[in-house]
């Protein structure tokens, strides 16, 4: 536990803005989760914040999926098995279905259920990715909507192709790095290294016969390939961002990965969207950049965390070259206190938290205050990322005021490429994961916080 002492000195600090609701794909593993004490739900808060913007939204979602409460669509995320009427008859049926959740007046905010019956939602025939109930409402948003259609066309499919990495029909293309680390610093240099054994992986997709299935139950016209292959690159680099990203933290913050016993890296306030559909393979990419290394142990902490995802918390030493995944439900200082103070659990190398989003809400400050101190008095080296500039900007003043070291910042070289649209808020400008992200190490920071908003209005 941080030292009393000195969490009191801090208020809490909140801010107005708006949390991005993200809805990747997800599944898991079948070793039961421990747990601890709850915590507030990031998946609830962003479900349910959906009718802020579209009342009656969070209904809908529930209908068109067969569900009958949140707690149901959770326990389905989870990976559980529902007990009402969950489930299609057909993949034609299920896509439908899918699609009728984002059926609402991306103007007005209407809902099929508040129409007339001369009234019909129909999408935008250019992006196929925003509704209107007509076209006085279509014609007064098009000065907002503009601005996003052509990047709303690649989330109306990139939407659609994730159904293959749900079913596993595209499996990520991995294998040792041909080149050395340092010379793999973005996006540019990874596809450059990877090319010739990509090109065949993605053909070979694009060819499959789960590519043909998903195109025919979908109710629309099969995309060209170079459209589908981007949409592939996208997907792959979303799935991919995460385990690249522990990486830069461990490569930016100077941690020895060739140590004897291996390396530890905690993700704290992780969600489904870390844990659901992921496997331990899914980080092979992570080993890959470090060559070498004597074990990495990733370990997920948080209270959404899926049910089913595999547990291992142990403090026995790797071996040289394995990367173990692990998870515990639950707050991280309850996990410091329970597991990391009595020795059950070992000290972490490295903290990292997707998109903590502790800007946005109170309760999620409230819940996440304990923890930045607890990762500052330690003296933990951290890294944290951030969906937007405005995002990256509200939490460096927080973390300001929290006295943290702050020792780096940016833009993360290793964001992913697929845009994420803003669920209730169609033309809300789509945003990118981890597109940001804060490094830092104890406490003192050295930027007071106006040299610190200047430096973020230059660098960004």
């Amino acid at each position: 536990m941080a030292p009393r002492s000195r969490r009191r000195r801090h208020k809490k600090s909140s801010s107005s803005v708006t949390p991005v609701v993200v809805t990747p794909p997800t599944v898991v593993t079948s070793v039961p989760l421990t747990s601890s004490k709850p915590g507030p739900s990031i998946d609830a808060l962003g479900f349910f914040s959906l009718d802020n913007n579209v009342p009656g939204l969070s209904h809908l979602i529930l209908q068109k999926l067969n569900m009958k409460s949140y707690e149901e669509y959770k326990l389905v995320v989870d990976g559980g098995t529902p007990v009402s009427g969950f489930g299609f008859q057909c993949p034609q049926e299920m896509f439908q279905r899918m699609e009728d959740t984002f059926r609402f007046c991306a103007h007005c905010r209407a809902l099929p259920s508040g129409l007339s019956d001369s009234k019909v939602l129909r999408h935008c025939k250019r992006c196929r990715n925003v509704y209107y109930c007509g076209p006085e409402c279509q014609r007064s948003d098009w000065p907002a909507h503009r601005k996003v259609c052509q990047e709303l066309c690649l989330v109306a499919v990139d939407r659609l192709m994730e159904w293959l990495l749900v079913t596993g029909d595209f499996v990520l293309p991995s294998g040792p790095w041909p080149w050395p680390a340092e010379a793999v610093q973005d996006w540019d240099t990874w596809f450059s290294m990877k090319r010739l054994h990509l090109d065949a992986a993605l053909d070979a997709v694009l060819g499959s016969h789960a590519m043909a299935t998903l195109w025919a139950s979908v109710g629309r016209p099969r995309p060209d390939p170079d459209i589908l292959q981007g949409s592939l690159k996208r997907l792959l680099t979303d799935a991919l961002s995460r385990p690249l990203t522990l990486g830069l933290g461990l490569r930016s913050l100077g941690i020895d990965v060739g140590k004897t016993g291996g390396s530890i890296v905690h993700v704290v306030g992780a969600s489904h969207v870390e844990t659901f559909l992921t496997r331990p393979e899914d980080y092979d990419e992570l080993g890959y950049m470090f060559p070498g290394h004597q074990g990495l142990r990733v370990i997920m902490v948080g209270v959404d965390v899926a049910t089913g995802f595999s547990q291992s918390t142990s403090t026995s030493p790797l071996e040289p070259g394995t990367l173990q995944l692990g998870a515990h439900r639950g707050l991280y200082h309850d996990f410091w206190e329970e597991q990391i103070e009595t020795g059950r659990t070992a000290h972490p190398d490295l903290v990292v938290a997707f998109h903590p989003g502790f800007h946005s809400s109170p309760d999620l400050m409230e819940a996440w205050l304990p923890t930045l101190l607890l990762l500052r008095d330690y003296e933990i080296p951290t890294l944290i990322t951030l969906y937007s500039h405005q995002e990256l900007a509200t939490s460096l003043q927080i973390l300001v005021e929290l006295d943290t070291h702050i020792t780096a910042y940016g833009a993360n070289p290793f964001m992913s490429l697929k845009p994420e649209q803003v669920y209730s808020n169609p033309n809300k400008q789509p945003v990118y994961c981890s597109a940001y992200y804060i490094m830092f190490l104890g406490s003192f920071c050295q930027l007071d916080k106006r040299q610190l908003e200047g430096k973020v209005d230059d660098e960004v």
